[in-house]
């Protein structure tokens, strides 16, 4: 009687054991199937119909695992790959094997499947759909590359380290600065092994290697952003950027900026040092001045010396660039020779340097200095076959006698080095009291000089010259005056130097060029006008050939009237350039006279190259020849050259008649001088000039005879 009760509940349980599965199936977030022996559904969640769109008469227990694929297969739902999916599935089945099976459906869903076979010969499948678990997946795995393909072309060197001080990753240009093979730094590696590392790689600072490990485990203690440079025994430069993370990690960044540093070296240098001498500039010299007024208030004796080249400006212009800038650098070499250790050397102009001397003794040591300096420079130098000849003039201020500060020590010294220019140059003075004024003078003239072209101040005189064998006038030299408001009637003494070196003296140059024309064209034709050229005008007025054009064709003078006058500074050493202008004018029929010569850089080199219509003798020596021999020997080896060589001569200042007849008496072509007339303004100089002849004592064939 009680087995039937046993089995009822037996019955009973396995039904309920039976609720129990299908529920927790039902519940299962993947879909699960359960399969017989004979491929029969034994039992399915509503996830697994879900996946597959199963139709509810292929969920019921009985439907047939074929009926399920081929409805998938047709709809749509087939694996990518069909033969290989359920070759695969029937090997799992016939050889009762548990697996995994990855299958991408044609609608793109991509399906894990793990097959389980059971003790009846039927098996149990979860499908677990992993399309956005894989779509994740390879985005992580896309930023992951991304990441490292950042990482690894960045410019920088990177490296993070967790809060242990443990590295966590590196990149490529990480190893290549330091010179390490990329897979043997790795994560984990304490900061200690890294640094190990790139020491044994060679890396050593210049600090060494212990002092550098010290500070940069310090740095990672403190863990706060720093950044700074770490230079190599073997030259290099690292920049390294130092940041905190929140985590108490840090990142670092390494960067070789070896060049770089390099090119702002050489930038900063460039632009505190002059790029022809190497020498400091203005720049970098008045930064020194700064220290003067605490050197000076501290008791030091300091002085500083304006040192000018004399007669670059015609070597450069002469010669060319090239060599003004090899005279340029061999004057800066021979300036540090002639200082001692701890004076200061600056090129502050074109031909201007100046020195900080300090630690004297004595205010005395400074003219020491300078003398050395003025023997120095005035020492020839040979340069590509050209011999050079320059001087120095040297100006100096003392503090605290002339000034207690810099800039005012340096104005100082630039007034007494214009007072040793004008005492003749190639000597040094230290600064007195009234240089100043010396200087406010000469600004006030350069700035009257400014408003006379405008103003119409300017004013020409006109002095004869005679021909000797016709006793005639045959020429006037035309001579500036500066009629000035305040001063009266000034001669060129008083400002033409200025207007040499402001540049003034092109546009008087110009002015005095037609209007010396336009006088001329009312006098007789047989008398010509002479117009000196300065030499800065001449050099730098490369539209001088057009000038003289416009002056002939504006007064309807014919070209031979004109006589223009260079002195020899002009054609110092070899300018073509001036030979080549001196050339287009004669073409023009100017003619060409010499003038001043027997003084400065007399060559006869100039007569061999080319062929003046006139050679004037200075009249110092004219006036010194009846006392004089050397003079007397200089006027006879110079008319005795003129005619030899077929031009003319003039004799400047003839104010005698001694004088006179010495002159005629060797052959002197003309004649220039008091003797005859002053400089006469432009009315008198016509009413002279149409005199033509003019009364001597004696006639000159009887000069001659004499």
């Amino acid at each position: 009687m009680s087995r039937p009760l046993s089995s009822a509940s037996n019955v009973k349980a396995r039904l309920v054991d039976m609720l129990r599965l299908e529920a927790a199936i039902r519940n299962i977030s993947e879909g699960i199937c359960m399969f017989d022996a004979e491929k029969k559904l034994v039992i399915c969640n509503e996830r697994y119909a879900t996946i597959y769109n199963l139709p509810p008469e292929l969920t019921e227990p009985g439907a047939s695992h074929a009926s399920i694929v081929e409805y998938r297969l047709g709809r749509g739902m087939q694996p990518i790959g069909t033969e290989r999916f359920l070759d695969r599935h029937e090997e799992l089945f016939r050889e009762g094997k548990a697996g995994f099976i990855t299958v991408t459906l044609g609608n793109g869903r991509i399906i894990s499947i793990h097959h389980q076979p059971t003790a009846d010969g039927g098996w149990v499948a979860t499908h677990r759909d992993i399309t956005e678990e894989v779509a994740k997946a390879k985005e992580l795995e896309l930023q992951h590359l991304l990441v490292k393909s950042a990482l690894n072309n960045m410019r920088q060197g990177l490296c993070m380290f967790d809060a242990d001080k443990r590295l966590v990753v590196s990149n490529r240009r990480y190893a290549e600065i330091y010179n390490i093979a990329p897979d043997a730094v790795k994560p984990g590696m304490t900061l200690d092994e890294v640094f190990r590392q790139r020491f044994e790689a060679g890396n050593i600072p210049i600090e060494g290697p212990a002092v550098f490990l010290n500070k940069r485990l310090q740095i990672a203690i403190n863990n706060e952003p720093v950044a700074f440079d770490v230079e190599m025994v073997d030259g290099r430069i690292i920049f390294i950027q130092h940041q905190p993370l929140e985590n108490g990690g840090y990142v670092a960044t390494h960067e070789d900026v070896t060049e770089q540093r390099r090119n702002q070296a050489r930038v900063q240098h460039l632009a505190r040092h002059d790029p022809l001498t190497d020498l400091p500039n203005r720049t970098l010299f008045r930064e020194h001045l700064g220290t003067v007024k605490t050197r000076v208030q501290g008791g030091e004796i300091v002085a500083i010396l304006c040192v000018d080249l004399d007669d670059f400006k015609t070597v450069n212009d002469s010669l060319g660039h090239a060599v003004g800038d090899a005279v340029l650098k061999d004057a800066s070499r021979r300036l540090l020779d002639c200082v001692r250790e701890h004076d200061f050397v600056a090129r502050i102009g074109g031909d201007e340097f100046a020195i900080l001397a300090g630690r004297l003794d004595r205010p005395e040591e400074a003219g020491t200095i300078a003398q050395r300096i003025v023997k120095k420079i005035a020492e020839p130098l040979d340069i590509d076959g050209h011999s050079t000849n320059i001087g120095a003039s040297v100006g100096i201020a003392v503090a605290p006698v002339d000034g207690e500060d810099g800039e005012s020590l340096l104005k100082r010294a630039d007034l007494a080095m214009y007072r040793s220019k004008g005492a003749g140059r190639s000597t040094y003075h230290f600064y007195e009291k009234g240089l100043d004024a010396e200087l406010q003078d000469r600004r006030n003239t350069e700035a009257a000089l400014r408003q006379a072209l405008l103003k119409n101040e300017f004013r020409l005189v006109f002095q004869p010259l005679v021909n000797v064998a016709e006793n005639r006038i045959c020429s006037f030299e035309a001579l500036l005056r500066w009629q000035h408001p305040e001063r009266g009637l000034l001669g060129p003494a008083s400002f033409i130097a200025v207007a040499e070196e402001t540049g003034l003296i092109a546009p008087i140059g110009e002015w005095v060029l037609r209007q010396a024309c336009s006088v001329a064209a009312n006098w007789p034709e047989q008398i010509s006008v002479a117009v000196n050229l300065s030499p800065i005008q001449f050099r730098k007025n490369r539209n001088l050939v057009e000038q003289v054009k416009s002056a002939l064709s504006a007064a309807g003078l014919a070209p031979p009237r004109l006589e223009l006058e260079i002195t020899e500074s002009v054609l110092l050493a070899d300018d073509e350039t001036a030979l080549l202008i001196l050339g287009e004018l004669r073409r023009l029929g100017v003619k060409i006279a010499l003038d001043d010569f027997g003084i400065g850089y007399s060559s006869l080199s100039y007569l061999r190259r080319f062929h003046f219509d006139k050679i004037k003798i200075d009249r110092s020596f004219v006036s010194d020849s009846l006392e004089n021999s050397e003079s007397l020997a200089i006027v006879k080896a110079v008319i005795g050259l003129g005619r030899s060589l077929g031009m003319a001569t003039t004799a400047e200042g003839v104010e005698t008649e001694a004088q006179l007849d010495l002159v005629c008496k060797e052959g002197c072509t003309e004649v220039q001088g008091f003797l005859f007339s002053v400089p006469l303004p432009a009315n008198a100089a016509n009413e002279f000039a149409s005199r033509l002849r003019l009364p001597m004592t004696r006639p000159a064939e009887d000069r001659r005879a004499s």
